[in-house]
């Protein structure tokens, strides 16, 4: 079945108008709004299930002249993400009404919360890697909006310039590894889909690029670029998950409301890189790939695991255990092996349905019993019954428990690290016995968790109201998902998670799960694990204040202070250059100007290998080498010209011996231009510097830095020159060809030059024309004024 493209933009396009219908919308509906952006969301979950089934690639042109269109593929991958972005979608507009009641900013917050929905989708469905590299930083946009929204709270603002700071950041990385892979691809694929982009063939059609998976990976290993896109995505997509050491963004990012924090930074967003790295997987896998992203998941497990146990507020712990489970899903991609695709993409859909549900029961908590401090917490079982079983299915299941979701994904994750051994020996031992050791703290922080409902309840705790329909119904319908996958895991397999594997799988495999019958490595892992935890928790409170006693004894050790520590270096740094470059003066500028010039084009000339001085040669007759040595000669007698006066004038010996080249080598309009130009430039100049003050002694410093600046500024334009006239093609280039096929025939004239110069470049000419006749009328216009007496 192949996909519709009306049906696929509609489920792109809807979430984007609808948020521009939003002021409009709240005016009518006032706090009713949210339930307008859950209608929105089924019909986006309605219109991706339409094409439940569906594998293939539907394309609208977007920029014809360089190939780039709006290219979607739907399949199995793409649909999971994709439909758990709407229908999370749908509970957390069901849920904000009543938990948003009375805030101000509701348009915004609701405009927001849709556009970050179409943006997921978005980056899910994009197969043209500019649009999945644009919907990808308009989730970075969404976020800062939503993460900021209470605008008058500091640690909002700080939490949300962080989260731009390190996401943006990072997609930057991403988009030169992108760049470089389009680059590479369409040398590779000559499809219909690559253009020539100065002088190079690329192609950001995505969809062609993994139907030749192994052709494309030979190429960038062939070229030496394997390794630096492996490292570019592997930033992007890090810094979007929050893997260490970019994880310390999300829990700041708990600053934004509750159902925020539910959808962007449990379910959808920090997904997002590992929606990538799945996508990619078939390309990019290797060893290479093995060790750097699974060490790096796998790093991110256990050390935030480590640090959930150190919170001491819900959101933060679960914050840290999101984290945590973002590193199981990069470690299960990390691993080579069918398995490991189907721990990565089987947990993002365990992860979603019972973190979401997690999120939204600490909504509740806060919002009911007036505080989210864990120690304040407990009991809340008698108080909030429903809220209460809807947290221990959804806490079992994060803890890794069977027979809940959680357990079938870290069981297959644990199976992967166990294969692992036979490919990297003690390495992969090293990865069994991380993994254990991360799970222990899973269990540890699920366990606190859930102390909070079965607990003893606080004296200093007060009155906890009851929820209404509409703050249980979300969590209790992602916690009841969440149970029925537990107890019937195939039904998930054989509906979505199996084409979802065969995605990002390298082969074709048909995944099992279900509970295990016989011993097994990864079950004994997770024997270890869970019994491990369980008996460590009655020292919970030991291990908490140990682990928090370690950042504050030494303070690098915490995230947060490199975080502090660069962004106050930059700020220290900004405000010591900005007088240094913005002082008024014109030199300055100048100076500024001209040497980030030269150095970014020399730097590009060396990366690309664009000039081999070995290269070079000089082609020119005896006339022309000696007016341009007469050239080189008035240059220097410039520097050393006594006076003003004298530079200028033998500034303009330069000039005219640039109008006799013209001339030497038959362009005898440049020549006309060029001598009129340098006419009235002298001129204006013998003008100016009558104005001019007598200057005082210049410094040695400061002549020193001109030097060296105007040899740099030299050697760019030398190097540009040569670098551009040696890029002649071989033959005819097809303009040529069509110049000399069609000057006779369509212009009417014998002389090529003289009709392209009339005829196809008639502007061009006129143009010059017109900088010919201003030249003349400035001139005669200094004269009269000179004639008169009115220069002053």
């Amino acid at each position: 079945m192949s996909p519709e493209l009306s049906v696929v933009l509609a489920a792109v396009s809807v979430p984007f108008a609808a948020a521009l219908a939003i002021p409009m919308l709240h005016r009518v509906l006032g706090e009713r709004t949210g339930y307008a952006g859950a209608v929105v969301a089924l019909a986006c979950f309605a219109l991706l299930g339409s094409q439940y089934g569906a594998d293939g690639a539907v394309e609208l042109s977007w920029i014809p002249s360089l190939e780039i269109a709006l290219r979607f593929y739907v399949d199995g991958w793409a649909l999971l993400f994709a439909m758990l972005a709407s229908g999370i979608g749908v509970l957390v507009f069901t849920y904000s009404p009543s938990y948003m009641h009375g805030e101000d900013g509701l348009p915004r917050y609701y405009a927001a919360l849709l556009a970050f929905m179409g943006s997921i989708i978005g980056v899910a469905l994009a197969a043209d890697l500019i649009a999945i590299f644009l919907f990808w930083e308009l989730t970075s946009l969404c976020s800062f909006v939503l993460i900021g929204f209470h605008t008058d709270d500091r640690s909002s603002q700080y939490a949300a310039r962080m989260a731009m700071f390190v996401t943006v950041g990072g997609g930057l990385f991403m988009l030169v590894g992108l760049l470089i892979l389009a680059s590479v691809a369409g040398d590779v694929l000559g499809t219909a889909a690559v253009v020539d982009l100065g002088g190079s063939a690329t192609t950001f059609d995505l969809a062609a690029i993994l139907e030749n998976p192994d052709a494309v990976r030979e190429a960038l290993r062939e070229e030496g670029l394997f390794l630096p896109v492996l490292g570019l995505i592997a930033i992007g997509a890090a810094t979007k998950s929050a893997q260490v050491p970019m994880h310390f963004w999300l829990p700041n990012a708990m600053a934004a409301p509750t159902p925020v924090s539910a959808f962007l930074h449990s379910a959808t967003m920090v997904k997002v890189g590992v929606y990538l790295l799945g996508r990619l997987r078939p390309l990019l896998v290797s060893h290479e790939w093995t060790l750097l992203f699974a060490t790096l998941g796998l790093a991110t497990m256990t050390v935030c695991a480590i640090l959930a146990v150190a919170s001491t507020d819900i959101k933060e712990l679960l914050a840290y255990s999101t984290a945590s489970h973002l590193g199981l899903m990069v470690a299960g991609f990390g691993f080579a092996t069918f398995v490991g695709a189907e721990a990565g993409a089987f947990h993002l859909l365990n992860h979603a349905l019972f973190k979401a549900s997690l999120f939204l029961v600490a909504g509740i908590v806060a919002h009911e019993a007036g505080t989210h401090r864990i120690s304040d917490l407990g009991g809340l079982r008698h108080d909030l019954p429903v809220t209460a079983a809807v947290a221990g299915v959804a806490t079992l299941s994060m803890a890794g428990i069977p027979p809940f979701n959680g357990f079938y994904s870290k069981e297959l994750l644990f199976e992967a690290a166990v294969e692992s051994v036979h490919e990297l020996g003690t390495l992969g031992w090293l990865y069994v016995a991380v993994a254990v050791f991360g799970s222990i703290f899973t269990v540890l922080y699920s366990l606190r968790f859930l102390a909070l409902f079965v607990g003893d309840r606080p004296t200093g705790l007060g009155d906890v109201h009851r929820p209404p329909v509409t703050l249980l119904a979300p969590p209790a319908l992602l916690a009841g998902l969440a149970l029925v996958v537990g107890i019937y895991p195939d039904v998930a397999v054989r509906a979505i998670v199996q084409s979802a594997v065969d995605a990002t799988a390298v082969e074709s495999h048909a995944m099992h799960v279900g509970l295990p019958t016989s011993y097994s490595p990864a079950l004994g892992m997770s024997a270890i694990a869970i019994g491990v935890g369980g008996l460590s928790y009655p020292f919970y409170g030991r291990i908490h204040d140990g682990i928090r006693s370690i950042p504050a004894a030494i303070p690098p050790v915490s995230a947060n202070w490199w975080y502090d520590a660069v962004v106050g270096g930059l700020t220290r740094t900004s405000a010591w250059l900005a007088p240094r470059v913005h002082n008024g003066l014109l030199r300055t500028y100048a100076t500024w100007t001209l040497a980030g010039t030269c150095a970014l084009a020399l730097a590009g000339f060396a990366a690309t290998r664009a000039l081999t001085l070995g290269e070079l040669g000089i082609d020119a007759s005896p006339a022309i080498a000696l007016v341009l040595l007469v050239a080189v000669v008035a240059a220097i007698a410039v520097v050393l010209s006594p006076s003003h006066i004298a530079g200028i004038l033998t500034l303009s010996i330069l000039g005219f011996m640039i109008a006799i080249f013209y001339i030497l080598a038959s362009a005898p309009d440049l020549a006309l231009t060029q001598l009129v130009v340098e006419t009235l430039v002298l001129l204006i100049f013998l003008f100016v510097i009558e104005e001019i003050p007598e200057s005082d002694e210049i410094s040695l410093g400061r002549v020193t830095r001109d030097a060296l600046l105007s040899l740099a500024v030299g050697a760019t334009a030398f190097v540009t020159v040569v670098v551009t006239t040696d890029a002649r093609p071989d033959g005819l280039t097809e303009t040529a060809r069509h110049y000399v096929e069609n000057a006779v025939p369509e212009g009417g004239g014998t002389n090529i030059v003289n009709v392209i110069l009339v005829d196809f470049r008639g502007f061009d000419t006129m143009g010059e024309l017109v900088v010919v006749a201003i030249a003349a009328i400035s001139v005669l216009t200094l004269l009269v004024m000179r004639g008169r007496g009115e220069a002053e």
